[in-house]
């Protein structure tokens, strides 16, 4: 049997106990009814490791042998599609099953779905449990959860928090248990998850690696001792998981004993208030967490010191109020708002309580507080004087690193897409086959929608060859038909962005700067992959390479100077660089590539001559690209309309990017 690393190894290194990410791991296990556990963190900080420690310190579960459902023996309320069972029917003592669910994985896996083969076959309605199933009192991981498709994201935070599943789908009306500890890890640098589906999340915690060398080397030294000898390492820890079974085994026990006074509810309430999160969801997981918390200290009430450790793990992901918000929470304010003294006790029964009393003068500055106590340190401020072209009527750039403004707010762009069909990875943004969507036809298989009709057909053409000339068709598994669908892709959006001088008056600039942070957030919204190139000076730069990051190109579009001459035949050979690169890495990732530019180039004698060239060379790379021009003032050259001619490429005005804008003009063209 395989060695997994001791949970009790990976948290040791903290001297005063559980680190945030071991306590909200524990806390979920003891309530699972929290909503689960969301670790967000760079590459190479355990998150993997120690989820999968997790489930080896998780006390043993009993269940049915011949139940597929694991529903508790011990429980009379619990049911299982595969009972009943007798009295005396076999009970198994199991480890707790760490179910993993892959990021490519199907609804049909997640869910379940009707055994095929033998419904048509045997006329059997059979129901193949899926991973929901087998979580059922287990953990459920889902490594990289940021990458996985938002509806299923949506459905296990369902399961999640409602404890059942439903499944009314081809003919099968099933209910079972989902009863789980739901364990997403993920790296920011590769995308977020939508403020929708953060707050689905129960708890939230960062993870980082450790910056004193001290704690480094120690976490390197039990890495290799591990490496060398897993068993005898295990063994070296085993009293300390042992001891954290117990306790999560008592503090379970001791759950639904612990008391949250209405007073404890009220502050949590008073908490949740002023830090403006939306709904009531965060009150709730607030309440339970600290519950949780108390239990696992050994108390048999909530404190002050449980809300405020169940606040710092339970409201930061919900504070966001827009894609590119960091999570955050304010302590000082939190201080603020729990005041220095422990918590009243809870008033005996009789008349109400006066409202003026004992809490009176408590949270003062938490309503004087005008902001969300969050700042965005990396932000600036227009501090210097920004350079402008002269066909704006400012002042020319001068010569150095380039200005800098920012962009405006966001706006809905136009929906950019990419032509023909294709058949990656689901999104919303270009047509795709694709397993949810309109149907289109047929295709053979046992995995996917039944296409009914097409099996049958395929079916009767075989029945003379198999003996049958009349009554039930013979049905046999290479006669399954499936649904073929149409629906949407996400894909690759590589901005080609000129920071040259001529695009350095500051209206200007901010115009396309606010242009292009309006399709990343578009990006953002359709789960593309994006990256950014700029051009100016001598030469272009990849900025930023593709990712799922949208908030990192966002941010490197904000620090973009702009200044120089202008190489556009660098920058689209940059471009064509990166996209041949990408193309081998995924083929099925179809890219768009984005031209944002006025069409001049200025770095040479032979400086058009040489765009042209780069032009006709990413023309032949056959990619679907859009020329965002950025010509302003009274006199335009239309160099931009002549390069989207070369490249074979849509033209698009700066100021018809916004969805918004081509609405009033057909507006205007009606009226």
């Amino acid at each position: 049997m395989p060695q997994h690393y001791p949970f009790s190894a990976v948290l040791g290194c903290e001297a005063d106990g559980l680190d945030d990410m071991g306590l909200a791991l524990v806390l979920t296990t003891i309530a699972p009814e929290i909503g689960g556990v969301l670790v967000r963190g760079e590459k190479g900080t355990a998150k993997s490791t120690t989820v999968r420690a997790l489930a080896a310190v998780l006390p043993p579960v009993e269940v049915f042998a011949a139940d597929r459902f694991s529903i508790d023996p011990d429980d009379p309320s619990a049911t299982s599609p595969d009972g009943p069972f007798a009295v005396d029917a076999e009970v198994l003592s199991r480890p707790v099953r760490l179910v993993e669910l892959p990021v490519g994985a199907t609804e049909d896996r997640v869910l379940g779905s009707l055994h095929l083969e033998r419904a048509l076959s045997q006329g059997k309605v059979e129901y193949e449990p899926g991973l929901l199933a087998r979580a059922h009192r287990g953990i459920l991981y889902v490594d990289e959860v940021n990458l996985l498709h938002d509806h299923l994201v949506d459905l296990l935070l369902d399961a999640a928090a409602m404890g059942r599943v439903t499944i009314e789908r081809d003919g099968v009306s099933v209910e079972h248990a989902a009863r789980f500890v739901l364990i997403g890890t993920m790296n920011p640098e590769e995308g977020e998850l939508r403020p929708q589906l953060l707050d689905r999340f129960g708890l939230t915690v960062e993870v980082a690696a450790p910056r004193d060398p001290a704690l480094r080397a120690e976490v390197v030294r039990r890495r290799m001792a591990y490496d060398v000898e897993p068993v005898a390492f295990t063994g070296r820890y085993r009293d300390l998981d042992r001891s954290l079974t117990e306790r999560i085994e008592a503090a379970r026990s001791r759950l639904a004993k612990v008391r949250l006074t209405d007073v404890a509810l009220l502050k949590i309430a008073e908490i949740c208030a002023a830090f403006e999160v939306d709904g009531l969801r965060a009150d709730i997981v607030t309440a339970r967490t600290a519950v949780a918390h108390a239990a696992w200290e050994g108390r048999d009430e909530v404190t002050r010191g449980d809300i405020r450790r169940a606040a710092l793990l339970s409201l930061p992901h919900r504070r966001r109020r827009n894609p590119f918000d960091a999570p955050g929470l304010d302590e000082d304010l939190l201080d603020q708002l729990l005041g220095d003294d422990e918590l009243p006790p809870e008033p005996p029964e009789g008349p109400a309580p006066d409202p003026d009393g004992a809490e009176e003068g408590e949270g003062e500055g938490a309503g004087e507080s005008g902001d969300d106590g969050v700042r965005d340190e990396g932000q600036s401020s227009d501090s210097s004087p920004h350079a402008a072209s002269e066909e704006d009527g400012e002042p020319a750039p001068s010569a150095g690193a380039g200005s800098v403004v920012s962009a405006a707010a966001a706006y809905r762009p136009k929906l950019l897409t990419v032509q023909g069909l294709g058949d990656g990875a689901a999104g919303r943004r270009s047509r795709a086959l694709a397993r949810t969507g309109r149907r289109i036809g047929a295709t053979r298989g046992d995995s996917g929608s039944l296409h009914l009709v097409e099996t049958l057909l395929a079916a009767a053409g075989q029945q003379p060859g198999r003996g049958r000339t009349g009554g039930r068709v013979d049905l046999r598994a290479e006669d399954l038909r499936v649904a073929v669908r149409e629906g949407r892709e996400a894909n690759l959006v590589l901005f080609c962005v000129d920071a040259s001088g001529s695009m350095a008056a500051r209206k200007r600039m901010t115009q396309v700067k606010t242009a292009v942070l309006s399709l990343l957030m578009d990006a953002y919204r359709r789960r593309d992959k994006v990256g950014l190139i700029t051009f100016r000076g001598r030469g272009a730069v990849l900025v930023l390479p593709p990712t799922h990051s949208v908030e990192i190109a966002a941010a490197r579009l904000d620090e973009l100077p702009a200044g120089g001459r202008t190489p556009l035949a660098a920058g689209l050979l940059e471009a064509a660089t990166v996209l041949r690169r990408e193309r081998l890495r995924d083929p099925r990732l179809r890219p768009l590539l984005v031209v944002v530019t006025d069409g001049r180039a200025t770095d040479g004698a032979d400086a058009v001559t040489r765009s042209v060239r780069a032009a006709e060379y990413v023309a032949a790379l056959r990619v679907t690209t859009i020329v965002v021009d950025s010509e302003a003032g009274p006199l335009r050259l239309g160099l931009a309309a002549r390069l989207a001619q070369v490249l074979g490429a849509e033209h698009l005005p700066v100021a018809d990017v916004s969805a918004e804008a081509l609405t009033g003009s057909v507006r205007q063209g009606v009226a």
